[in-house]
């Protein structure tokens, strides 16, 4: 048996998708990125006419994103701190990393999860980050 979660606070699935799905006492979230509720803007983004990124700044999509996960993990009755494991999509590992690994630090000061980072050469929509996150809950 398995439930799905929608959160009212992170940004609507641009797919046929829940934003997570409780399985016993695990909660497996799909990808989350770090747009805004309600709308298409993404912190950090500038977009030309085509909707093609002319520029972005990591920092302020790892903020969102984080705050995205968090969002989802709350109203499904789990927290942050119960993040076990997290899948990381990176459009640019060479420029990014070293600015998400600091911000992560910073996240994950105490009781880190496991991690794996990978780069892909793009997303479904116009960021440069992406998480893919599974946490327990009681």
């Amino acid at each position: 048996m398995s439930e799905q979660i929608n959160s009212s606070k992170a940004p609507e699935p641009v797919g046929l998708y829940p934003h997570a799905r409780r399985v016993g006492n695990l909660l497996f979230l799909s990808g989350v990125g770090p747009r805004e509720r309600g709308t298409k803007k993404i912190p950090g983004v500038e977009l030309d006419e085509q909707g093609k990124i002319v520029s972005y700044d990591i920092a302020a999509q790892c903020h969102s994103v984080f705050k995205n996960v968090k969002a989802i993990l709350e109203d499904a009755g789990s927290s942050w701190t119960k993040i076990v494991d997290v899948t990381v999509f990176l459009t640019n590992m060479k420029d990014d990393f070293p600015i998400y690994n600091k911000l992560w630090a910073e996240y994950f000061s105490e009781n880190p999860p496991c991690r794996t980072t990978l780069e892909i050469n793009c997303l479904p929509t116009p960021i440069a980050i992406e998480l893919k996150v599974i946490a327990t809950i009681d």
